[in-house]
């Protein structure tokens, strides 16, 4: 088994509860710290176009007080490169993003946009931020982000999630295989591998047990957990399980 694990907290749903008010309140920045506090690697957040949770300010925020890494999640466009070009955030994870859907719900399409894609990305690259692809276990998909000069991909673990909570296990088993397959695969094109999206208690280990993937990123959940354990009880329980499957 390789080494430590990281941990990636996503942070949205904080602003989410924020925004549903309109107040000032809870805080992501302050979410963010006690991540870091209970032994999160780094901070994600998701900017999206329609601003429905995180905010310019918040991104703000947490380039001028987080200690750990910053990832920032967001679409493949213009608006969004400009934002990222000026913070020069650690990370910048590209997503597909549909102002309809409640959640990013699936992979980013790479293979058929490769050419612009790779213009997209290469100033992001040359200010200093590691760029890293949302995408399916598909490898046509992982090629293509690494013909465009990506770093990272982040392979899409919802699928895997949804088959689990619906008791459907053979097909979660051959998802986890499909994973288990790709991350192998873009590992040995080079590729630093990630994985997100869905993860609980219940389904973090069989991923976490994967020697290729490097980080995992998590928010829903941990924040739906801090409802009731508490924020810091909830990531701390988290990398437990991560930490001992690693352990071996």
């Amino acid at each position: 088994m390789s080494g430590k694990l990281r941990l990636g907290m996503n942070i949205d749903h904080v602003a989410t509860v924020r925004n549903a008010r309109g107040s000032a309140y809870p805080d992501p920045v302050r979410a963010a710290k006690l991540a870091e506090e209970a032994g999160a690697d780094g901070i994600t957040a998701h900017l999206r176009e329609d601003r429905r949770h995180i905010t310019d300010t918040d991104i703000e925020a947490l380039v001028s007080n987080l200690s750990v890494p910053l990832n920032l999640e967001m679409a493949a466009t213009d608006e969004m490169q400009k934002i990222a070009l000026r913070h020069k955030p650690h990370a910048i994870c590209l997503v597909p993003e549909k102002r309809e859907e409640r959640t990013t719900e699936g992979g980013l399409e790479v293979a058929r946009e490769e050419n612009r894609l790779a213009h997209f990305i290469a100033p992001l690259r040359d200010a200093g931020s590691r760029v890293s692809i949302f995408i399916a276990a598909d490898q046509p998909q992982i090629e293509a982000a690494h013909r465009i000069g990506a770093a990272v991909v982040e392979l899409h673990t919802g699928a895997y999630c949804d088959l689990h909570a619906e008791g459907k296990f053979a097909e979660r088993d051959d998802e986890l295989k499909r994973l288990t397959d790709m991350a192998a695969f873009a590992h040995s094109l080079g590729l630093e591998v990630h994985a997100g999206h869905g993860l609980t208690y219940d389904t973090v280990q069989p991923i976490a047990a994967l020697p290729e993937i490097a980080e995992l990123n998590i928010g829903h959940f941990l924040i739906g957990e801090a409802i009731f354990r508490g924020i810091i009880p909830a990531i701390q329980e988290m990398r437990r399980l991560m930490d001992e499957v690693r352990a071996g």
